[in-house]
This record gives structure tokens, C-alpha cells and sequence, in this order.
């Protein structure tokens, strides 16, 4: 309900946090704030008996789902005009790489509309995530898991750096670093994200971990 109304209950533009001296997510009663204080690690850890590639399917299909709703919910926000530009914390462009190999500039809701809609294709393509027992996951299947959690990761960075202050007017900014710090810690537990990857966000990262 709460992502159903941002739209009409704000009247904004995407702000950076460019000019600002200390991006508002670092600060110390924002990065305190969690929607659960549930036992993260419990919750990204390999359950006994499970098959892994199991494991990294069903929370790949989860995290989209979660994140591909937060940023629908902040769509009106993010537009060509507002955010011509793909960025992260610190002005990092992330370019999209099409199917040729070209890596190309575009904008922040292009680049997420491409993000989600290939993660889309790939989540009801049965060849990569069969459905059917008994069958098995492709070679090369780690790889494109990497590949989606990367898309996911930056899709939550251009957030942080660009909309927070939207996240912040409505109070979901608990749910928003709740959501990073279970993605994060479940990239960590199964190396899906290389510490070049993350590094945009390390501040944020020192921060939500030196709050528990």
C-alpha cells in the first residue's frame, strides 16, 4: 500500500546527494533504522540438504521481486530529465552493455527498465530457471546470478545516491536498508559480488554494519 501512494503523496523530483557534505543515508539516524531485527544470517545461509543452485534461484526470484517493486515505486521520480544519467554514490556511470558487447550511456530509467527486463527474461526462461523437478541448472548458471545481483545491486545504489531523499519523506528508508543489508549479506555468504563492485556504496556498507 505504501509503495501503491508514494507517488501521489509526494510532489519532488529526483535529488541527488551531490552537494550535500554527508549523504543523508550515512547519517547516523537514518543507517540505524530496520524494519526487523531478524537474524540476517540465518536468513542467506545454505539450509542443510539444500541444492545450492536451488538456494540461489528461489532468493534470486525473491530479491527481484522486492527490489523491482521498490523502484516501480519511485519510477515518477526517476526520469530522463531528472536523471539523464545511470549514477551511483560518488557520480559512478554504470553503462549498460548490450548484446553486441557495446557498453552504452544512457539514462537512470533506462538502464533499469533494461536491468529488470533482462532479469525478467531470465527468471521465466526454463532453460536457465527450470521449474520442473528434476531438472537441471545450466552450466555457466553462477555466472548469470552474479550478473542479475550486480543489476540489483546498482539499481539500489542509484537509489541511495539519487532518491533518497523521496525514500526518506515517506519513511522507507528502514525498509530500504533492511532490503540492501539482506542482499548484501546473502552476496557475501555465496560471492556473488566482488568488492569492486560494491565499492560506490562502502561508506553506506561501514556504516549499516557499525549499526549492527
Amino acid at each position: 500500500v505504501v509503495f501503491q501512494v508514494l507517488p501521489k503523496i509526494l510532489n519532488l523530483h529526483g535529488i541527488n546527494n551531490n552537494n550535500q557534505e554527508e549523504p543523508p543515508y550515512l547519517q547516523q539516524q537514518n543507517a540505524c533504522q530496520r524494519i526487523t531485527n531478524a537474524d540476517m544470517l540465518s536468513l542467506t545461509s545454505l539450509p542443510p540438504g539444500m541444492d545450492r543452485a536451488e538456494w540461489l534461484a528461489s532468493n534470486t526470484v525473491a530479491f527481484f521481486k522486492h527490489i523491482n517493486l521498490f523502484s516501480s515505486a519511485l519510477s515518477d521520480f526517476c526520469t530522463p530529465s531528472t536523471c539523464p544519467t545511470s549514477c551511483g554514490p560518488g557520480n559512478t556511470i554504470y553503462f549498460w552493455t548490450d548484446d553486441h558487447g557495446r557498453k552504452l550511456k544512457c539514462s537512470a530509467p533506462l538502464y533499469v527498465d533494461y536491468a529488470m527486463s533482462y532479469i525478467q527474461d531470465l527468471l521465466t526462461d526454463e532453460d536457465v530457471f527450470p521449474t520442473k523437478a528434476g531438472v537441471a541448472f545450466p552450466t555457466g548458471f553462477f555466472f548469470l546470478v552474479q550478473k542479475v545481483f550486480l543489476l540489483l545491486f546498482r539499481t539500489l545504489a542509484h537509489i541511495y545516491w539519487s532518491h533518497y531523499s523521496e525514500v526518506l519523506l515517506v519513511g522507507l528508508h528502514p525498509h530500504l536498508n533492511t532490503l540492501f543489508s539482506h542482499l548484501l549479506l546473502f552476496c557475501r555468504q555465496h560471492s556473488l559480488l566482488e568488492p569492486e563492485d560494491t565499492k560506490p556504496l562502502q561508506d553506506l556498507i561501514t556504516a549499516l554494519e557499525r549499526h549492527g
